[in-house]
């Protein structure tokens, strides 16, 4: 684009500093996202919603820092350098980050202690540097000479982009979080002096003058709320993609960073200089959205590779392709931090709505489908197939067509919804879908018409599944992540699901209503360690639950037992409490229920306050990252008993955890051993993985004598060091068939 090109006589030596230092600010800005988040696990709980606070924490304060350049801007240009350079040495005393020190958070209150967090932890350092992006190409463009400053955006988007994925790949799996403060630190007076730099090269610039600023073309209203939304729905889109990738596979800054890097990354392709790229991304978007989009309303079914892979693919195309409409819009350069003040309040307003007012307000994550079709809504739509504009085809003929094609897309849709959600039928759903997706291209002339194709794909690939669970008022909503209760009459079943991974179970049969069922079966780790435990410990013996879930273990208590109970989530004790799941009621009435973080709780307990201590506490197959680093197993071996056994649940479809928790081991110099349990009833019972730990070998001897038909086995061989909250990563660990959706 000619009106991007630096003319001719222009300072081209400056154009690469204000590229570096615009590149240096996205860097250090989306660098400091993922790791405050990863300080933060071990006070949050690795929930998947921790994430989505902290992103709108940090959309907010890139409102505010966009919001500080665009009055910062009004001001003569010496004045602004000397206000900007003043406050980035003022909040030089706020380095190296670190979290604030906040009580913990009141149980229930966690949707607005996180956010309080991270805004005292980070808020003016993170405010400062997020209005470089805007401020700088402000400064750019205060000489004539310099040329228009979009391309400069597209920058500042790639620092972003590189920022984010240097994080998970070298900082976090090289890096402990103290050398990562100190290392960005010092990239922040990198910063500093390249701001520096960048004000003494626009010496003797002339601000621009109250008439230019008078004679730019003002923006009618219309085109802002045009902007507001446009920026709106991808930002809110990339939150609830993230939501379900880590609620379903991890909790963890590789997977937190994809998709907002895709995010990013789309501002790099739709305000590049070369626009061929953006025009091809927005040509096959809406076909993307059309395959993809279709399987947003499904809850039901574990995630796989394919169709994370596809969530992501539908985020990118969907943020190039508004994100390219949004450059189309742009105004001149008059009026850059107003365009960029609107873009991030739409961003900030797209968090706001999936991170705060979407769990409050809905049961499931149906701001998902509402903002792919908000996304269907705006994004420009080309027509693939102009079979409407074919020679001597009537108007009204084309209309009769486009009715028989909506037709015949319902009559798919009611076959599709037959058999999407059944084993035995995937190459019917596959050609189903593909019809389903070639109707969408052909009607793509008529926005209504593609949105309501749209709409007919997502109910009819499990869509009316989840419509009906909603409906009959099954789920519930929390911090912590979205529970499912449903009853199975032909099983006789009550079944509880995080997710989609199922977390307990109890019989609608009264003979067998009290007896523990999925990972808690006779023959599983922990079943076979409570009934040793009168043996090993004795008749009294002092029990520590982390992680209530049905209440299922309490049926494996004995009397003459103290039971303890360790919840974080009011949701899931609301569920014991009132007569869903009756296991807690029925077993161990006199239990105690600690409602909070288990390993703060457990801080406080006195030493050796329990001879058994079972950790089950995953959410969905998100990681609890704090639970299982060595500091958290320090905490457990103080509130241990000396002759105490330790149990841990690392049941994980996608995570090896076995090496990790040998490492512990091993540093602790503990005994353990291993059961992986494959039972008979697998109506009853699930598979499950559990570790005995002990400081004393009787009490593993003595577990593994007492069961010698059921095979205890020595552990895997230890990861290289155990991980801790100053350094943890997954990336050794991850078992990428299971993604792949392979056994």
């Amino acid at each position: 684009m000619a009106g991007n090109r630096v003319s001719a006589g222009a300072p081209l030596v400056w154009r690469p500093l204000f590229v570096a230092t615009v590149f240096v600010g996205s860097f250090l800005l989306f660098l400091i996202q993922p790791m405050v988040a990863r300080m933060a696990l071990p006070q949050l709980g690795g929930a998947p919603n921790v994430w989505n606070s902290a992103m709108l924490v940090y959309q907010a304060l890139l409102l505010a820092g966009y919001g500080y350049a665009h009055w910062l801007s009004q001001r003569s240009l010496p004045r602004q350098v000397l206000i900007h350079v003043a406050a980035l040495f003022l909040a030089v005393l706020s380095l190296p980050i670190a979290l604030a020190r906040l009580p913990a958070a009141l149980p229930g209150w966690e949707a607005v202690w996180v956010p309080w967090l991270f805004l005292l932890s980070v808020g003016p350092v993170f405010l400062l540097v997020s209005a470089q992006a805007p401020l700088m190409q402000r400064w750019f463009v205060a000489d004539a000479r310099a040329g228009a400053p979009w391309a400069l955006y597209a920058a500042s988007n790639l620092g972003s982009f590189s920022g984010l994925i240097t994080y998970p790949l070298l900082a976090e799996p090289l890096l402990s979080l103290d050398a990562q403060s100190l290392g960005w630190a010092l990239g922040y007076g990198l910063l500093i002096v390249l701001v520096v730099l960048c004000a003494w090269s626009r010496r003797g610039a002339a601000a621009p003058t109250a008439s230019a600023t008078v004679a730019a073309e003002p923006v009618p209203l219309r085109r802002k709320l045009h902007w507001l939304a446009l920026s709106a729905v991808p930002s809110g889109l990339m939150l609830s993609t993230t939501t379900h990738l880590t609620t379903d596979i991890f909790a963890s800054p590789l997977l937190w960073v994809i998709p907002l890097g895709l995010y990013l990354l789309s501002f790099v392709v739709a305000f590049a200089d070369w626009r061929g790229a953006a025009r091809t991304v927005t040509v096959i978007a809406p076909v993307v959205v059309a395959a993809f989009g279709s399987f947003a309303m499904r809850s039901n079914g574990a995630g796989t590779l394919l169709l994370a892979g596809g969530g992501c693919l539908l985020l990118f195309t969907v943020a190039v392709s508004l994100h390219s409409r949004l450059y189309d819009l742009r105004p001149d350069a008059g009026r850059l931090t107003t365009f960029y003040l609107v873009m991030a309040a739409g961003g900030a307003l797209g968090g706001l709505f999936t991170a705060l007012i979407a769990p409050l307000v809905f049961d499931w994550v149906w701001e998902h489908p509402l903002l792919i079709l908000a996304a269907a809504a705006l994004m420009p739509l080309h027509e693939l197939l102009r079979w409407r504009r074919m020679d001597g085809l009537d108007p009204r003929m084309a209309r009769i067509v486009l009715v028989l094609f909506l037709a015949l897309a319902l009559l798919l849709a009611f076959r599709l919804d037959d058999v999407a959600l059944r084993s035995d039928t995937g190459l019917q759903v596959t050609l189903l879908t593909v019809f389903m997706i070639a109707i969408a291209v052909l009607v793509m002339a008529w926005r209504w018409a593609f949105v309501l194709v749209l709409v007919m794909a997502m109910v009819a690939q499990g869509g009316s599944w989840t419509i009906r669970a909603s409906l009959k008022g099954e789920r519930t909503r929390s911090y912590f992540g979205i529970y499912t209760v449903r009853d199975y009459p032909d099983s006789r079943l009550r079944i509880l699901t995080h997710g989609t991974t199922l977390h307990g179970q109890q019989s609608l049969d009264p003979a067998e209503r009290n007896k523990p069922m999925t990972y808690y079966g006779p023959t599983s780790g922990i079943g076979q360690a409570l009934a040793a435990t009168p043996a090993l410990q004795g008749g009294r013996a002092r029990i520590g639950i982390v992680g209530l879930g049905t209440g299922s273990l309490a049926c494996l208590a004995v009397p003459g037992q103290q039971w303890t109970f360790f919840e974080i989530d009011p949701v899931i004790l609301r569920y014991s409490t009132s007569g869903q799941f009756t296991y807690l009621r029925d077993c161990t009435p006199q239990a105690r229920v600690v409602l909070g973080d288990a390993r703060l709780e457990l801080e406080k307990a006195s030493p050796g306050s329990f001879d058994v201590l079972a950790i089950d506490a995953f959410s969905s197959d998100a990681i609890p990252l704090h639970l299982l680093t060595q500091e958290a197993f320090e905490v457990y071996l103080r509130a241990l008993a000396p002759r105490g056994l330790l149990m841990v649940h690392i049941s994980n479809r996608y995570i090896d955890l076995e090496p990790v928790i040998a490492a512990v081991a091993r540093r602790e110099g503990l005994f353990a051993r291993s059961r992986m349990d494959f039972p008979d009833d697998r109506e009853r019972y699930t598979p499950s993985r559990w570790i005995a730990l002990s400081r004393d070998s009787s009490q593993i001897d003595g577990l593994v004598q007492m069961h010698p038909d059921s095979p205890w086995s020595p552990l895997e061989p230890p990861a290289e060091r155990p991980w801790t909250d100053n350094h943890a990563s997954i990336l050794p660990h991850i078992r990428w068939r299971s993604l792949t959706g392979n056994p």
